[in-house]
């Protein structure tokens, strides 16, 4: 098929124009995903950054707010602060954590609050840092639990995550090796009920507190949906390009 527009000639081939139809729709999508990505950051950021302006809360006032919610993202970001009891033996080690090129493990536990009656029956996840892997796969790191401790962290309702394979690894002893934070797979091994959501320590902890809400921020998403929108511009500018046809002396009319 052969197009004549101001004075130039285009000549199309449809399973060429259909390829770059194709791949710029898809690079155009990858855009406005990064864009929608740069929106939840944001919003993220804005969630966390209101909760710590009310103040931190117990385990029971948490409880109430996501009884009151209209699910767990109405309290996500949420600022924890109470006196914690650690729920013993459960100690789960969370597998493939990266701290500083090193390879380890995330140490989560199962605490209930010890300074209000109110949260009796009770317990939530407490995430409380990195401990390096030992050498051996087989082996697994015995990190030293204190018994009381202090919750001070940023309560936490997005676990999801993309999991290939078992998550659990039972062996009958603690530690266990888990690949993600799945609450209703953990919750058999606590004697009470378990908040859906887990708590990330920010001070306080034996361990090595790394965690940040957003790792990429808003301005890298941005930049990177800027680029898939260049490129999808360039496939076109490439295809009418490619298809552009000078007409030799004999051919004009």
């Amino acid at each position: 098929m052969k197009i004549t527009a101001f004075r130039r000639c285009w000549v199309i081939r449809w399973h060429w124009a259909l390829i770059s139809l194709v791949a710029s729709a898809l690079l155009a999508s990858l855009s406005l995903w990064q864009l929608q990505r740069a929106t939840e950051k944001t919003q993220t950021l804005a969630r966390i950054a209101a909760w710590q302006e009310q103040g931190a809360v117990g385990l029971a006032r948490l409880a109430q707010l996501l009884q009151a919610g209209d699910g767990g993202g109405a309290v996500d970001g949420l600022q924890l602060d109470f006196e914690a009891r650690w729920l013993a033996p459960a100690v789960w080690l969370i597998d493939n954590r990266i701290v500083d090129g090193r390879a380890g493990y995330d140490v989560l536990i199962a605490v209930g609050d010890r300074s209000d009656p109110r949260a009796a029956g009770l317990a939530v996840l407490l995430n409380l840092g990195w401990v390096e892997a030992p050498a051996a796969r087989d082996a697994l790191p015995l990190p030293p639990i204190p018994a009381q401790l202090r919750v001070q962290g940023v309560f936490r309702t997005e676990l999801g995550g993309l999991l290939l394979g078992t998550n659990l690894e039972n062996r009958g002893s603690w530690p266990m090796r888990i690949q993600q934070v799945d609450v209703d797979a953990l919750a058999p091994f606590v004697s009470v009920p378990l908040v859906r959501g887990v708590v990330h320590q920010q001070q306080g902890s034996p361990f090595h507190i790394h965690y940040q809400p957003v790792v990429l921020p808003a301005e890298r998403h941005r930049a990177y949906a800027l680029q898939w929108a260049l490129l999808a511009l360039a496939v076109i500018v490439v295809a009418l390009a490619a298809s552009q046809h000078k007409e030799r002396p004999h051919e004009q009319p």
